[in-house]
């Protein structure tokens, strides 16, 4: 149900869950990690417990749809998702949006009419994609490889090989590419030859979600968040330390208890990079000393979104939360879609998006979180996070359909 506005109403802390929700949560993480599952996010947890009353995701309910979503094109893009629970999200550079698949086929889509400009089908194990700026699309593969295609012919420009498997997309600035690795390394490679630059290393905890976080790229400095709950600002010339924080601190006696992944992308919002991280906090940094200036406790893996003078924010039991910005006034908060295994929310116009486990696209309004538009897009699920540009939103499902959606 969505409930009215109240302080603290929204938050997620250790002291708000029960032991048992809190192990469900954690127990689910190490199954991600070490099977690298394709399955449903859900299914681990009761298979673990070997209990048929876990609580099971919300049913939708109907609601008098305001306005319709209409598709204005759709392409295939290989095998999607594939099976190894990648989160493969596209990226668009000026008219053109690029989006990869776990097979390795790569492809440019002009976002005007859903016209293939080139396909590439690499045969590379793709696992963290795509980052796409300078003239370049980067992506990096399960056997420690990062990729720069060229924008305009899809033909490979360089390769690198890292220290383990990226999860995220590569980022650049047309001076040098970064990304991270799975064994808590942020590199940064020469964008025109791919060679390393420099490596700013991090220790990594025993047990960590299945994923991380892609760095972000302000002047001359990289900010990225960590598996051990750090986000850390490094020179983006020589990779020396700028400034390193918390955002969550380990809590409990077992590996399960103590996941503090900052696996959400960072949002840069003027001088301030916010950052979330799971059983942890919302916290927000200025980007030039690292100086905390805003922070509550709350559990999420996703990133943040803002708009209306709100911060929006997906907790680790898929409610969807505003909160006033730089304050811990829940403005509205929605729990309609509990346990749907929501993405990472988008803003566009007057609204707010997600998708979920079972492939549909919800719409909700920015103003006080009721539902304005749902739509399937895709049978097999939707895990990649949203794209938005304008009134258009951009799906990438998991069986390799990226569709485009229009909200006129």
């Amino acid at each position: 149900m969505m409930t009215a506005a109240h302080p603290h109403s929204g938050q997620v802390g250790r002291s708000a869950r029960t032991g048992r929700r809190l192990l469900a949560n954690a127990a689910l993480a190490a199954f991600i990690l070490l099977t690298q599952s394709a399955c449903s996010m859900l299914d681990p947890i009761a298979n673990l417990f070997g209990d048929d009353d876990v609580e099971q995701p919300a049913e939708l309910q109907d609601f008098e749809q305001e306005l319709r979503l209409n598709r204005r094109w759709s392409v295939n893009v290989g095998d999607g998702q594939g099976r190894f629970y990648n989160q493969l999200t596209p990226a668009i550079d000026r008219e053109f949006i690029y989006a990869a698949s776990a097979d390795g086929t790569v492809v440019a889509i002009n976002r005007a009419d859903g016209d293939v400009v080139w396909r590439n089908r690499t045969d590379k194990a793709i696992s963290g994609a795509v980052g796409a700026a300078a003239g370049m699309v980067l992506f990096g593969t399960r056997e420690a490889e990062v990729f720069a295609l060229d924008q305009i012919s899809g033909n490979e420009l360089w390769s690198a090989a890292v220290s383990s498997e990226v999860l995220s997309a590569p980022q650049t600035n047309g001076d040098i590419v970064v990304l991270q690795t799975v064994d808590g390394k942020l590199v940064g490679l020469e964008a025109v030859t791919g060679e390393q630059r420099w490596i700013y290393e991090t220790t990594i905890p025993a047990l960590t979600l299945r994923g991380s976080s892609k760095p972000i790229l302000t002047g001359n400095t990289v900010i990225a968040g960590f598996s051990n709950g750090m986000i850390a600002a490094v020179n983006a010339q020589n990779g020396f330390l700028m400034w390193e924080e918390r955002v969550a601190i380990p809590q409990g006696r077992y590996d399960i208890e103590r996941v503090i992944d900052v696996d959400g992308d960072l949002m840069l919002s003027g001088s301030t990079v916010f950052a979330s991280s799971y059983q942890g906090n919302l916290m927000g940094f200025d980007v030039q000393t690292g100086r905390i200036v805003w922070g509550m406790e709350a559990s999420s893996y996703h990133g943040l979104a803002q708009g209306f003078g709100n911060i929006y924010y997906v907790n680790d039991e898929s409610h969807l939360i505003a909160l006033r910005s730089n304050s811990d006034q829940v403005v509205w908060e929605n729990d309609d879609l509990r346990l749907r295994s929501l993405t990472a929310p988008r803003t566009l116009t007057n609204y707010v998006a997600v998708a979920d486990f079972e492939g549909y696209l919800h719409l909700l309004s920015q103003v006080d979180g009721h539902f304005v538009s749902r739509v399937r897009v895709d049978g097999d699920g939707v895990r990649a996070n949203l794209v938005t540009d304008n009134d258009t939103i951009y799906v990438f499902g998991n069986s390799g359909q990226l569709s485009a959606y229009s909200i006129r």
